[in-house]
């Protein structure tokens, strides 16, 4: 991919604190950290796709109230025996 060219003097600064911090380069410092945001980002993603999921299942369960416990789906009643509405 290439190298980034960083020219904001704050952040540098920062990550050599990091890197000071932890023990190790300015590279494994940006690499823990990067990794470490994309694990956050990965985990609100699934949380977020979770909780969708919860609400779609409610949203069904909910419809399925709706309608009479001994219904199967069909519609035959509907229909005469050529398939035309009744």
């Amino acid at each position: 991919m290439g190298q980034f060219n960083i020219k904001d003097d704050a952040l540098i600064a920062r990550l050599r604190l990091l890197a000071e911090r932890r023990q190790t380069t300015g590279t494994d410092a940006l690499r823990q950290a990067v990794d470490e945001a994309l694990a956050r980002d990965e985990a609100a993603l699934a949380e977020r796709a979770a909780r969708r999921r919860a609400a779609m299942e409610k949203a069904v369960e909910q419809a399925r109230g709706l309608f009479p416990k001994d219904w199967d789906g069909r519609h035959d009643d509907l229909y005469d025996e050529n398939g035309l509405p009744a």
